[in-house]
């Protein structure tokens, strides 16, 4: 197992996958909500149910040995850290035990960066989530999402949260960033960093 962390108490999970998005049908195929997409594939792949908890959806799925939950913070966006941190202390993780699944306008549209730490980039879900947990020294799978192209005026907020172009292909996008959560999972950082993190 590659997230064993020393020195702490031992934690009943090895990863907490949290997708960010804003819950109710009116957000579902949003940019923003990309995280949920992702964290719903992941339950898809292993025949797994969510069930309220944490204000928040929660399923869990075996990785082989390997026990991950997988989070949906129903909070809306801005508040993901009230259930990201309760989750956080009732499992006892520590920060490299949770993974944060979420969107990018800095990257282009698919693009996938794995990642510890980091700034926040305007992000309000992420900042949530670092005012709770008091650090920014967690696990991160940014995935990006474009900024609006030249001639559309739309502020970022709006575009966020507007649906993909219909030339995208969500799904490749979500299975990708979802082979990426298994790969940080089962074998680390680092090889999710080399098998799928672009440069430039």
């Amino acid at each position: 197992m590659r997230l064993l962390r020393r020195g702490k108490p031992a934690s009943s999970l090895d990863l907490l996958a949290v997708g960010l998005g804003n819950p109710g049908p009116r957000y579902e195929a949003t940019r923003h909500n990309v995280g949920f997409m992702v964290v719903d594939e992941l339950a898809r792949r292993h025949s797994s149910s969510f069930r309220s908890k944490f204000s928040g959806d929660l399923g869990q799925v075996r990785l082989g040995e390997l026990r991950v939950a997988l989070l949906k913070p129903m909070t809306y966006m801005n508040e993901s850290g009230r259930s990201v941190g309760v989750a956080v202390r009732f499992f006892k993780l520590d920060p490299a035990g949770l993974l944060i699944v979420h969107d990018d306008v800095d990257l282009d549209v698919g693009r996938l960066q794995a990642r510890i730490g980091g700034g926040l980039a305007g992000h309000k879900g992420l900042r949530s989530i670092v005012s709770q947990l008091g650090t920014q020294e967690f696990l991160r799978l940014r995935i990006g999402v474009g900024r609006p192209e030249r001639g559309d005026s739309r502020p970022i907020s709006d575009f966020v949260l507007s649906p993909f172009t219909p030339q995208t292909d969500v799904q490749a996008i979500t299975s990708r960033a979802a082979d990426a959560v298994e790969t940080m999972a089962r074998e680390g950082l680092e090889a999710a960093q080399q098998r799928y993190n672009e440069s430039g």
